[in-house]
């Protein structure tokens, strides 16, 4: 038996920690993982590592992973070949298409996709294939709010994050590193670089109705009412003009809109919130000042803030207090990540942009908005339900469990039950893809490469770092990105056996060539069939990826910078390319909006300000519910993991004991929690650490529905907190998912 070592990034959540895998060989060849730990030389995360990352070798090795492809035979899943799996989808799924057109199949795109190369690259060529009006993802459940606010502010979804290595200064919103490790900010060890902050002189103040685990570590805790996180800034931003704080710096030259901003926030006192946040006006007005005195200070709001009914004005309110205190691109302040493989914000100049339109289609059933390409999941069911011209009748699913993770889910379950046909790539039976006619099933983390093609765009330092995979792929396994271009290729037309390496040469020389064509390209100009000659014969993700890099920011230009970056350049560094801290000053450069400057205020923010104003004076009664995290727990999924599932049951209630007194709730026992469209049975866990009139429930819990095969997960005294959330308690904006805030009822069970 022997051994070797390889080293990757965690594909499992946005902090994209370097590990180091030991691996031990069999007689046969056969490797198993042995160990992993932290890679101690990775440029970013230095040896630090989450319970979650140790895990990837249980994953690989779970008996309910699929290995290969299985279709509904009689209503039961049997195990089928590619081939048939294929053609099992062209005969159920294309003669729907010809009848009812292209609108009437939709497509879904999980959480995990944004975490996979293949997806992230050829999502996209399926997607277009298809051909459907009829997008939904993830995004609208978690963060679409932020993505729009930075769109109408800066003209691209450029985030800005905080300089959390350089903050003197962290006011946090909505988020729970010591759980999550952040969030559209891709800091591994968020904890740490937290204890940093404070170790070097820095405050931390964090802002939830829960004492967090952040919160417990934090220099100040503000529990405040669920959904009052846009009056509380409203009311910092007022401050801080009424009282003479506010300086723009630079950056008045460069925005438009500002003087609009402060005049509509000028009722946002801190007495006028008080009742919508809970919070002590003085408290408010110290919290503003400490902030302007602070030599270099940071707003940071994450899932909290996007996932209430105000997600959008809190998103936007975040950087519009950011700008207002003179730390929006500043060093210490909130900065903009620049990605090796670019970004809108970095093509291009000011003022060449199109910047960010909202609503420009609405949705067939409901009404509601489109935003960047996407409708919201929650208009998902009624879409299906829905009878008339463009109703959806079959559904792709790409890594994504939208029953789990999407409000009012028993509708959404039952809509898909109704459903003619559906499929789904994904490597298990879950709550979704139990009601799949074929599920394709993509190779485990250890059998793909990896690059964050997205997340390190919002990452607190410029780095670059590839991995290729730790294990082949059995003989009879395709890659992940084969599996969405072959089924491109039959959406295309091409049948059930298209022709997967033409289709790829069409997408790398649309890449290549959209890059040849743009007059601020490092190749612009330049003969396409030489710049392919370079390309060293590769395919798939790793030939993409070569040429976004190539073309990107610190890219080599296919030989105009010689020290630039290339995938060969990160393939003889595999612990990662440091770039350098996050530059300062890079407005107007990163700007894409058509006028070339900061919009301070978008027009679905003035026009949102109405229903926010309206709110000032909502009576405050009742129990609300919120969610919460767990160190150990990410996406559904990893609930089938034993090790992480092990000890006191987490998937509790939680509330404040002056509520338990006057409901007559007791500790361990359970308790019957309704809202408007469900109702769920789960033990108490009384404690002071949760906000009176508030309780709060764990996302992604559940696996207990008939046909799921998660035995692990189904084990566990879970239950699905999207049974109460409402699809129709949302972001008018974004639309997206108001998770936090629920009205419900408490009684003992």
């Amino acid at each position: 038996m022997s051994e070797r070592i390889a080293v990757r990034t965690c594909p499992l959540c946005e902090a994209g920690c370097g590990l180091e895998i030991t691996l031990t060989s069999n007689d046969d060849g056969t490797e198993r993982v042995k160990r992993i730990r932290g890679d101690r030389d990775d440029v970013f995360s230095g040896g630090y590592i989450c319970p979650k990352g140790s895990t990837l070798g249980h994953l690989h090795d779970d008996p309910d992973r699929l290995r290969r492809p299985v279709a509904k035979r009689d209503g039961e899943f049997v195990e089928v070949s590619w081939d048939e799996a294929f053609a099992t989808i062209e005969a159920g799924l294309l003669p729907i298409l010809e009848e009812h057109g292209r609108d009437a199949c939709a497509i879904y795109l999980g959480n995990p996709g944004a975490h996979s190369l293949g997806p992230m690259l050829y999502n996209r060529t399926l997607i277009s294939a298809l051909g459907s009006r009829n997008r939904f993802s993830a995004s609208t459940v978690d963060q679409r709010p932020k993505e729009l606010s930075a769109g109408l502010m800066f003209g691209s979804v450029a985030v800005p994050v905080p300089d959390l290595d350089r903050t003197d200064f962290l006011l946090m919103l909505g988020a729970n590193p010591h759980a999550s490790n952040g969030s559209l900010c891709t800091a591994p060890d968020f904890p740490g670089r937290l204890d940093r902050l404070q170790e070097r002189g820095g405050t931390l103040v964090v802002v939830d109705p829960r004492r967090s685990e952040t919160a417990e570590r934090a220099d100040q805790h503000l529990a405040i009412r669920p959904g009052g996180d846009a009056h509380l800034l409203a009311a910092i931003a007022n401050v801080l003009v009424a009282d003479g704080l506010a300086d723009v710096g630079r950056l008045a030259e460069h925005t438009n809109g500002l003087d609009d901003v402060t005049e509509a926030l000028a009722s946002y006192t801190p007495e006028r919130v008080e009742r919508a946040t809970g919070l002590d006006a003085d408290a408010i007005r110290t919290l503003a000042h400490d902030l302007a005195a602070a030599p270099a200070a940071a707003v940071y709001g994450r899932i909290g803030t996007c996932t209430q009914e105000f997600g959008t004005l809190t998103s936007w309110l975040v950087d519009i207090v950011n700008l207002l205190s003179g730390n929006l691109d500043r060093i210490g302040g909130a900065m903009f990540a620049k990605g090796a493989v670019g970004q809108p914000s970095t093509k291009g100049a000011p003022g060449t942009g199109r910047g960010l339109r909202i609503g420009r289609v609405t949705s067939r059933a409901g009404g509601r908005p489109e935003s960047l390409g996407e409708f919201p999941v929650t208009a998902l069911p009624e879409e299906i339900e829905t009878p008339g011209d463009g109703q959806v009748r079959a559904l792709i699913t790409v890594a994504g469990n939208p029953v789990s993770s999407n409000p009012n889910s028993e509708r959404l379950d039952a809509a898909l039950a109704s459903l003619e046909f559906m499929v789904a790539i994904d490597p298990y039976v879950n709550e979704t893809t139990r009601h799949a006619d074929v599920i394709l099933p993509p190779p485990s983390a250890l059998e793909k490469s990896h690059y964050d093609i997205a997340l390190l765009n919002f990452a607190v330092r410029n780095v670059a770092n590839y991995s290729p995979a730790v294990l082949d792929t059995p003989d009879d396994q395709p890659e992940e990105w084969e599996i969405l271009v072959r089924l491109a290729g039959l959406l295309g037309g091409a049948g059930a056996n298209a022709d997967v390496d033409a289709i790829d040469d069409q997408v790398a020389a649309a890449i290549l060539g959209s890059a040849v064509r743009d007059e601020h390209s490092s190749v612009h100009g330049r003969d396409l069939t030489e710049l392919q000659e370079q390309l060293d014969g590769r395919r798939g993700p790793e030939r993409l990826l070569d040429i976004m890099l190539r073309t990107g920011p610190y890219g080599d230009g296919f030989g105009t910078d010689p020290e630039g970056l290339s995938l060969a350049v990160l393939e003889a560094n595999p612990h990662g390319v440091d770039l350098g801290a996050l530059e300062p000053e890079r407005i107007p450069g990163v700007l894409r909006t058509p006028s070339g400057k900061i919009e301070a205020f978008p027009e679905p923010m003035r026009v949102d300000l109405a229903r926010l104003e309206a709110s000032l004076d909502r009576e405050v009664d009742g129990l609300v519910l919120v969610g919460r995290r767990h160190v150990r727990s990410n996406n559904s999924w990893m609930h089938n993991v034993r090790v992480l599932t092990k000890g006191r049951n987490r998937c509790t209630l939680q509330v404040h004991p002056d509520d338990a007194d006057r409901l007559g709730l007791v500790e361990g026992s359970p308790a019957t929690v309704r809202s408007r469209v469900g109702e769920v049975s789960i033990d108490v866990e009384i404690t002071d650490a949760i906000r009176p009139g508030v309780v709060s429930i764990p996302h992604g819990f559940g696996q207990n529905l008939p046909g799921v095969r998660l035995r692990v997960a189904q084990e566990y005294r879970g239950v699905n907190t999207n049974v109460l959330t409402d699809e129709h308690f949302v972001d008018e904006v974004s639309g997206n998912i108001a998770l936090n805030g629920v009205p419900v009822s408490v009684s003992p069970s």
